[in-house]
């Protein structure tokens, strides 16, 4: 089934075309800048053939299982336990267009596959589906698995770009190849940008953007919303920045002192910047700031260059006021919610929520040790009292209130009812991994996060 909440565009454009425009404000985001990648555009042909070639394509096909898309959907639903192998090269995935989402998937390049399938998959019963972008590779890849005794080894045949073309959901290491933007900004509404991350965890191709980096253009300088992961990702999108207008960066607030929240600091700081954090994210920085730095050089590598810890040089408790010329903005601090000392921005004159990790719609909430649901649901009543018109979260595309709503507050709810049915009829932990989560199975980063964040709930509760 063509799940329509995996990119949520047209929530926003939805709420914004049923809005009247009463002033240049109000002006809609084209969603469709954000909804379609520069790699959508490329076309990739079908690489030819020889007759050998063929002959052996068409052999290793007859002694292969075969299955087509409607198949493959069925055998990756959540709770499937298919593993699925793209057996492209990285940089083919990055360049030309994604992969396809699935629970248990893994790129290993149909060289290496025989050398790392059994790192990989050690049960020779565990079913397993091959594929790659024109069924070239995955019907050898398919047979040579089947000769080295896996027993349920299926292949896609229709191919990685029949699936695209079918409009299912794709996942992209890099949307913007030219920059270490995952991808570059968007204009939300007149004056209000933002460069929107990857959903899912940060990695060396999306080099650590996979949160969103906001900015708000006023009469009076530029106020930047999360620092970035680290000072080349910083540095790129200050270049974005810098084509839009000559105003200077005054001022950048740090959602909290998560790496890619608050590592780009110090170029920001160079830039003659002030660094805005709220008290308990200042606390954390100081005191863990080189862990977390230590943390994203190993995944970062040459990309870390230049990067350093500095602590903030405002901390705000629970509201700090930004008159930007005509603009008037407030840092916010709402309450407790994912993490400690997580702020929002609001521009009352639009009802523009940049909200950080306060709010949750693409992907799944993570839950940490020092996570207080219950206080999260509290924070969200004053949220939901500010009336946003729009949101611009952590992670994801901008939306509206109810969409936020849905995810967030009813994931929340939705978790802790369960977990509470579980400790009420004296249950273990082990049931609270087992808990059906499903329904939130279109989220991004539910597959990593959907069993932890039970067994968080459950202790939090329990004790």
């Amino acid at each position: 089934m063509k799940n329509n909440n995996f990119y949520l565009f047209g929530t926003l454009l939805a709420m914004l075309l049923s809005t009247s425009a009463t002033s240049a404000v109000e002006k809609p985001v084209n969603s469709e800048k954000i909804a379609k990648p520069v790699q959508q555009n490329i076309e990739v042909a079908i690489p030819a053939l020889d007759a050998d070639a063929k002959k052996l394509l068409d052999q290793a096909s007859k002694r292969v299982s075969n299955i087509n898309t409607r198949e493959f959907q069925a055998l990756i639903k959540p709770r499937a336990n298919t593993v699925v192998i793209d057996v492209r090269n990285p940089d083919e995935i990055t360049l030309l267009g994604g992969y396809i989402r699935a629970e248990n998937y893994f790129n290993i390049p149909r060289g290496q596959l025989e050398f790392k399938i059994s790192t990989l998959v050690s049960g020779k019963d565990t079913p397993i589906v091959v594929y790659d972008d024109f069924n070239q590779r995955s019907p050898l890849a398919a047979d040579s698995l089947g000769n080295l005794g896996y027993t349920n080894v299926k292949n896609y045949a229709e191919g990685f770009y029949k699936w695209k073309q079918a409009g299912l959901p794709v996942k992209y290491d890099d949307m913007a190849p030219d920059s270490f933007l995952y991808r570059k900004p968007v204009e939300v509404i007149p004056g209000v940008w933002s460069a929107i991350g990857e959903t899912g965890p940060g990695s060396y191709e999306n080099s650590g953007h996979n949160n969103n980096l906001s900015f708000i253009i006023t009469d009076a300088g530029v106020v930047v919303m999360n620092s970035g992961d680290n000072y080349l990702l910083a540095q790129s999108l200050h270049e974005e920045i810098k084509k839009l207008t000559r105003q200077p960066v005054k001022y950048v607030v740090l959602e909290n002192s998560q790496g890619h929240a608050m590592l780009g600091s110090n170029y920001w700081k160079e830039q003659g910047a002030k660094i805005i954090a709220h008290k308990d994210a200042a606390k954390i920085i100081e005191e863990h700031g080189e862990d977390i730095l230590q943390s994203m050089r190993r995944r970062a590598r040459d990309k870390a260059f230049k990067t350093a810890v500095v602590i903030p040089d405002i901390i705000i408790g629970d509201k700090y006021e930004l008159n930007m010329g005509s603009w008037k903005l407030e840092v916010l601090y709402l309450g407790p919610s994912h993490s400690p000392g997580d702020l929002s921005l609001w521009i009352p004159a639009s009802k523009l929520m940049i909200s950080g990790d306060l709010a949750f719609h693409q992907r799944m909430p993570p839950l940490f040790e020092d996570t207080d649901t219950a206080a999260w649901l509290a924070t969200w009543t004053k949220f939901e009292a500010m009336g946003a018109k729009y949101v611009i979260p952590g992670h994801g595309v901008p939306t509206n209130m109810e969409e936020v709503t849905k995810v967030t507050k009813g994931y929340l709810e939705f978790l802790r009812g369960k977990v509470a049915e579980i400790i009420k009829k004296g249950g273990s932990l082990n049931e609270a991994y087992e808990i059906d989560q499903t329904p939130f199975a279109y989220l991004d980063t539910y597959y990593e996060l959907h069993i932890k964040n039970a067994g968080m709930v459950f202790r939090e509760m329990e004790f």
